[in-house]
């Protein structure tokens, strides 16, 4: 039996910077997964947050003139101000900072240390490592760059490290690893990912150094006077720090852990695949269902660098668009998995075509004829009418097709789905041309009413792509505030009540034009 609560999350940012598009992305994918599932009537818990230990912040300071916690207090708010600029309906925002996270963190390395005669063990490590990627790599993955200097794959620059350090014993977990990811197929998505970390795990696993002592700005390790936790140690805890943790015998932690859903970019795909549920099952925590993790972002077909000026900044494109039409973009045209592109050129007309010409103009023509020849209140609906009730299976279908693909995050399929059933009621409305039929009022209600129907159901489902566009239709249809759940979408036998009085239609999707060359 499916449990009604439903936790989801984003992985947590590093906030050494501003926040990119990317990061909007994340955002915007993860909370349209997390308001379908309240549309369903689950209870959800979405988590998003910031990740702020570990030598970058730290040299980020430095070359700022900021102390390490102003440089994390300044650039966490702006990830917070992006999610409020995106609509995002996040539950709680962690900061790794936090004396909850302390305590969560500390509680979790002791679990593991006292796991198994202990997973956790002092050495010495000696590697090659990389400040950028917050990684450890072997010789051979190495290049040779200008001045001597030796490259990660990344390209960022290593130097080799010697410290003293505690490791966690990930090599012990390769066959319980295996056997997760054997039982529970669907604990990694796409496929494509699934498959790399198999044949990675397959390959044997290395224990992993998981504190350090040249810095200071982390969690203390316990009972180990000089070590900070390093990064995945402290950054992976917060989804449980989010749910209670350390009291894992809490009413939230009993409700929500294991977490239904991590959502990831494909880079940090092992850490959440390998570490984290070794750590957990090392700990004696349930491991979380399912990570999935999605592709990058180019800006008009190119990687994107400050050194090509074409990082695009969200802030600006929201400001620009609203955040409605670009969350629909982000779930509409890339495909869900699957590495993306922001083009100006693409996202007008895709918002354009889809936004305001499909659903705008079938919402506004309808409603418009309604106040004009029905005073604004909702005409009766003719039974027996085999078109009329056809579009409105029709449209049913298309939002059972929605729920289907959305079972498995599939957000651009659902949004086509949704597109799909726009289309149809829009031939339909030019079919039955309501306009024509002035000497059968009856005949004319009956096609307005259906079709101001089907812009009911449409506007519940795009609830979580479009939130507050469709919540402003369906104030204009008068659609009360507890019949706004997909179960009133799929209702065959639930339509607005004839004479329902109407407020003053108005447009709710902007057309936007193209930026003029020069």
């Amino acid at each position: 039996m499916t449990r009604n609560a439903y936790y989801v999350t984003t992985a947590i940012a590093y906030p050494n910077g501003e926040p990119h598009i990317g990061h909007a992305y994340e955002m915007v994918a993860t909370d349209a997964i997390a308001r379908w599932r309240r549309l369903e009537g689950r209870e959800v818990f979405f988590l998003t947050g910031t990740d702020e230990h570990g030598l970058k912040m730290v040299q980020t300071a430095q070359r700022e003139g900021l102390s390490t916690r102003e440089l994390a207090d300044r650039n966490s708010q702006r990830f917070r101000d992006l999610a409020a600029a995106l609509d995002i309906s996040n539950d709680d925002f962690i900061r790794t900072t936090e004396e909850r996270h302390f305590r969560s963190s500390q509680e979790i390395w002791n679990r593991m240390a006292a796991a198994n005669n202990g997973d956790i063990y002092q050495s010495t490590y000696k590697g090659w490592y990389s400040v950028r990627d917050e990684a450890y790599f072997d010789a051979d993955e190495l290049t040779d760059g200008e001045g001597g200097k030796k490259l990660a794959p990344s390209g960022a620059e290593v130097k080799w490290v010697e410290e003293d350090s505690y490791f966690f014993r990930l090599s012990a977990y390769q066959d319980r690893l295996l056997k997760l990811y054997e039982e529970q197929p669907d604990f990694i998505a796409p496929a494509e990912r699934r498959n790399e970390i198999i044949s990675f795990v397959k390959r044997g696993l290395q224990d992993v150094s998981i504190s350090r002592t040249t810095f200071d700005w982390g969690i203390p390790v316990p009972n180990a006077p000089g070590h900070v936790m390093y990064v995945w140690v402290d950054a992976l805890t917060n989804y449980i720090t989010g749910v209670g943790f350390p009291d894992d015998k809490s009413e939230q932690f009993k409700t929500f852990w294991p977490a239904d859903l991590h959502v990831i970019g494909k880079d940090i795909i092992r850490f959440h695949t390998v570490y984290w549920p070794a750590f957990l099952m090392s700990a004696g925590l349930p491991v979380q269902k399912r990570v999935f993790a999605h592709g990058f972002l180019t800006s008009e077909g190119k990687k994107m660098s400050k050194s090509l000026g074409n990082v695009v900044d969200p802030f600006a494109v929201v400001d620009e668009f609203g955040a409605d039409p670009v969350r629909y973009y982000f779930l509409r045209e890339i495909s869900w998995g699957q590495d993306g592109d922001w083009g100006r050129e693409k996202f007008v007309n895709r918002s354009n075509a889809d936004l305001a010409n499909n659903f705008g103009n079938l919402a506004q023509r309808s409603l418009s004829m309604i106040a004009k020849n029905f005073g604004g209140q909702m005409p009766p609906r003719q039974l027996g009418s085999g078109e009329d009730n056809k579009v409105i299976a029709e449209t049913i279908l298309a939002i059972e097709r929605m729920t289907v693909a959305m079972a498995t995050e599939q957000l651009h399929e659902a949004a086509a789905e949704l597109v799909a059933a726009l289309s149809a009621a829009n031939l339909y409305f030019a079919e039955q041309a309501p306009w024509g039929k002035k000497d059968d009022m009856a005949r004319m209600g009956a096609i307005l009413a259906t079709t101001a129907d089907i812009v009911r159901r449409a506007a519940i489902a795009a609830q979580p792509f479009v939130p507050t566009a469709a919540d402003k239709m369906l104030d204009l249809l008068a659609v009360p505030a507890d019949q706004r759940q997909l179960e009133h979408a799929l209702d065959p036998d639930l339509f607005i009540a004839p004479q329902t009085q109407l407020p003053p239609p108005e447009p709710v999707f902007r057309k936007f034009e193209q930026a003029k060359a020069g």
